[in-house]
């Protein structure tokens, strides 16, 4: 796998990627992030293709106050790899809405650190590309 970073870095100025499988689905990848994140809203667009783990976890949400969030199991495909990891379900639509119309592009969630060392994702700024 080698998924080229430029385009999306030049845009918004963070790398993002977007799932090769139905329903297409563009992630942030922050590499300071210690949870992944899902945004609520997607969830009707999954079709019941993740496996909630029926817990609640506290992670600290955008407006930085600690927040209990349900989590979920879900695979994603970027080009021909199957990505597998835990999700936190957090509503950020407030915030979601203005990066949308400040950069016109719709972001689903947050893919941090738990995904990148769970899934072996190398990300090279030099060369701008991830690859695993």
């Amino acid at each position: 796998m080698n998924i080229p970073i430029n385009l999306p870095l030049n845009k918004v100025g963070v790398p993002l990627v977007v799932t090769t499988s139905s329903p297409n689905l563009c992630f942030i990848v922050d590499t300071g992030a210690t949870n992944n994140i899902l945004f609520s809203y997607v969830l009707d667009a999954l079709n019941k293709d993740y496996k909630p783990l029926g817990k609640a976890h506290s992670i600290v949400g955008i407006n930085g106050n600690p927040v209990n969030v349900p989590q979920i199991e879900m695979s994603l495909f970027f080009e021909n790899n199957k990505a597998t990891s835990i999700f936190s379900v957090l509503d950020a639509s407030p915030v979601i809405s203005q990066i949308q119309s400040e950069s016109g592009i719709q972001i689903h969630g947050i893919l941090g650190i738990p995904f990148l060392t769970q899934n072996e994702w190398i990300l090279d700024f030099k060369q701008l590309t991830i690859s695993n």
